[in-house]
């Protein structure tokens, strides 16, 4: 029996594993520039959320890799990397908005990005992986 798939639909959501690509392969860029050189980013003294800089770079690195294969594995039609994608796109979304003073429009630019992410694969992921 052969099931009715929106054109649309799978193209949101193959859009979602290549935003996916991207954002991990820039957590990557940006974890590693923490870690290699402590002084890139601008520390503000009065922020809550105050982290070590070489951390908050390891933990920017490791969420950036698990997303990077999320989104390789999405883009295969892997059923798994629709719920590690969903997953994923919300730690994104909260590590941004706790990085928000450092660079404030990309880590608004980021939130939006991994919300677009998260509707589309709840709402059309299915539609990929059916067809794997």
């Amino acid at each position: 029996m052969s099931e009715n798939r929106s054109g649309a639909a799978v193209g949101f959501t193959y859009f979602a594993s290549l935003m996916m690509i991207i954002i991990g392969f820039f957590n990557v860029i940006q974890g590693l520039a923490a870690i290699i050189k402590q002084t890139w980013y601008a520390v503000s003294p009065n922020y809550a959320f105050k982290f070590n800089v070489a951390t908050w770079g390891w933990i920017t690195l490791l969420i950036g890799i698990i997303v990077l294969l999320a989104g390789f594995g999405l883009w295969s039609g892997a059923a798994w990397a629709r719920t590690v994608g969903v997953i994923m796109a919300a730690v994104v979304a909260i590590e941004e908005f706790a990085f928000l003073p450092y660079y404030p429009f990309w880590s608004i630019t980021v939130i939006v990005i991994s919300i677009f992410v998260i509707w589309a694969l709840t709402a059309h992921g299915r539609d990929v992986t059916m067809q794997n």
